[in-house]
């Protein structure tokens, strides 16, 4: 079937309920009842529309007969009402507070309609609302009865979308950690988890039974896996071994199914979103992954996110993205998750982002990297939702800021696409990302950066500055523009056994404070040049030949790429295979340069000799 049928028939049936909403009433315009104003809306859309819904897929209030994959085209380009109803302050409820006051406490305004307007005026069509139920329970007493007043705000917010003719996906999120009792030494505070999570969502999918088919809930967070046996959350938790936690996220998304779908009305066949493994895309592409049962036929949905690579996505250090080697890796890892749509499940990445913390100026190359990211998603059919918090959309403005940005999400709204069929949206997807992988290329060439290939061994310095500010190219992945702008490196070719010299200046952006890690690489070095060793001949810093504190070694984590530690806080010593041309490993250290908390590096030069050892 053509999603621009699809399209078609879904705008002519929303036309149609929104005369019918014109009618009888919004749903948030006074009353919390959504049996009396949705499903008088349901009644009168679903009979003026029938004649619309004859032979394809449809979605109204009473009929629901779209797949997941179908729906997830629908649902467009979306966006999270972040940092808003998950900021956590549990414990001020717990000394009285009224637990809607949390809406503000991480420094977002009090949500408003014309908030949510002019988001869906921005072309986004779907809302994702994150939400800390625990700031309205008091669950260490034993009760897990949800706040009244949270229930109803929540329940305020999802009506907004719903006005605004959006999607609306809500979840528990974050929520101060307590998933980490599913991991307790304890039997009895893994029932107490397994309990509270099922009265929590028994109340939330009880209070949103009759809703839209619009509304989608959603099984979990980022907190679905390794929290789960997280010390640092729950004291006695890490009882899960192995697998274990593999097969909990099984059981716990088995639980939130079970749950939803025994609530009927329209939880009986209401589309879920089912929490991946941390929502990693590698953790939950394992086959040790799996989605739960379902009562009914394609109706789940997996929830993923995405922030790769962390660098330029989420620290101030790398503002530069664009690479050969960064568009091969976005478009490789998201092509992974085809594993899923192939059986039928939708795919929805529930959260993405170049973080911006507030301004609403974005980070250089965001343009581009949202370009072929999104491209991705119509390739492949996955709905994405972009992480905010009141950053590039201004929420009392109601508006994107930045202009350029602002166009790219109303290029990709459900109007501007509407007209497209799936095929066509296809080949224009794949068409940009074959262009903007060829401009990389290009781009490459010209800046005169030694390219990272398969046939080639490159000599460079990792840095990551004290305070994560400055960076330059971290990981066994050798990218030159992987890195803080206006950082300047010299790499170095790797023909044969020699000598070469590497360096870093950050003398233009005023050096970098101290060092949080740091290591001498050769990308392909394992590879082209087996069983060589790495020996540190002149080590100089802001120009001056510095001691290095101890004996360096020779070792590779991935097989692939040569290294030497130079300051690796989170090794402890050298591995038992560290390769090291004078005494043994047990010598060795992962921390042979020693800058100072607060000394400030303008330039790094090595010279070394690489030989067989």
């Amino acid at each position: 079937m053509k999603i621009s049928t699809i399209r078609k028939a879904a705008a002519i049936l929303f036309g149609a309920m929104m005369t019918a909403s014109a009618a009888c009433g919004s749903p948030s315009s006074g009353s919390n009842d959504p049996g009396t104003s949705d499903s008088t809306q349901a009644s009168a859309a679903s009979d003026s529309t029938t004649a619309a819904s004859d032979n394809v897929s449809v979605q109204t209030e009473d009929k629901n007969e779209l797949t997941a994959l179908e729906v997830t085209r629908l649902m467009g380009n979306g966006i999270n009402l972040g940092n808003t109803m998950e900021a956590y302050n549990h414990s001020a409820y717990l000394n009285g507070v009224d637990p809607t006051s949390s809406e503000n406490v991480w420094g977002m305004p009090r949500t408003t309609q014309e908030m949510i307007d002019g988001m869906k005026a921005s072309g986004f069509d779907t809302l994702r609302v994150p939400v800390a139920w625990t700031n309205g329970m008091n669950y260490e007493s034993g009760d897990y009865t949800i706040d009244e007043r949270l229930l109803a705000r929540v329940e305020e917010i999802v009506n907004y979308a719903l006005n605004a003719g959006m999607y609306v996906i809500v979840n528990d999120h974050w929520d101060g950690g307590w998933w980490a009792m599913f991991g307790s030494e304890t039997e009895e505070t893994r029932n107490a988890a397994m309990e509270m999570y099922t009265s929590m969502w028994t109340q939330v999918a009880e209070r949103f039974k009759d809703y839209p088919y619009k509304l989608v809930l959603e099984s979990a967070n980022e907190e679905l896996g390794d929290s789960l046996n997280s010390k640092e959350l729950w004291k006695d938790s890490g009882a899960l071994l192995g697998n274990e936690i593999y097969d909990k996220i099984y059981e716990i998304n088995s639980k939130f199914v079970e749950i939803v779908r025994g609530t009927g009305s329209r939880n009986a066949d209401r589309f879920l979103l089912i929490a991946g493994y941390n929502t990693d895309i590698e953790h939950t592409v394992d086959d040790r992954y799996r989605m739960p049962e379902d009562t009914v036929q394609n109706k789940l949905i997996l929830s993923v996110h995405y922030y790769g690579p962390w660098d330029y996505c989420g620290t101030k250090a790398v503002n530069q993205w664009g690479s050969p080697l960064q568009y091969k890796e976005q478009n490789e890892m998201l092509a992974k998750l085809t594993k899923f749509t192939d059986q039928g499940y939708g795919i929805i990445i529930g959260e993405y982002g170049v973080l911006t913390d507030g301004r609403a100026t974005p980070k250089p190359d965001t343009d581009i990297y949202f370009t072929n990211f999104l491209n991705n998603c119509d390739l492949y059919n996955y709905c994405p939702l972009l992480w905010d918090c009141n950053g590039l959309y201004r929420r009392k403005e109601g508006r994107i800021a930045d202009e350029t940005i602002a166009k790219l999400f109303l290029d990709r709204s459900f109007s501007a696409q509407s007209s497209l069929t799936d095929e066509q949206i296809k080949e224009n997807a794949k068409k940009g990302m074959e262009e903007a992988l060829e401009a990389a290329n290009a781009r490459m060439t010209d800046e005169g950066d030694l390219p990272a290939t398969d046939d080639t061994a490159v000599a460079w310095i990792m840095y990551q500055s004290g305070d994560y500010a400055v960076s330059y190219s971290v990981g066994d992945t050798y990218d030159p523009t992987n890195k803080t702008v206006g950082l300047k490196a010299s790499n170095a070719l790797i023909t044969g056994d020699g000598e070469y010299t590497v360096s870093l200046d950050m003398t233009d952006i005023g050096g970098g404070k101290g060092v949080a890690f740091s290591a001498l690489g050769i990308y392909n070095g394992e590879t082209l040049f087996p069983d060589h060793v790495i020996t540190i001949k002149s080590f100089k810093v802001n120009g001056e030949e510095i001691t290095l504190d101890g004996k360096g070694y020779t070792s590779t984590d991935n097989g692939k790429c040569t290294r030497m530690n130079l300051f690796n806080q989170w090794v402890a010593k050298a591995p038992d295979d560290a390769r090291i041309t004078d005494g043994t490993p047990d010598e060795a250290s992962a921390q042979i340069w020693k800058a100072g908390k607060n000394e400030k590096i303008k330039t790094v030069e090595i010279t070394f000799t690489f030989m067989p050892q």
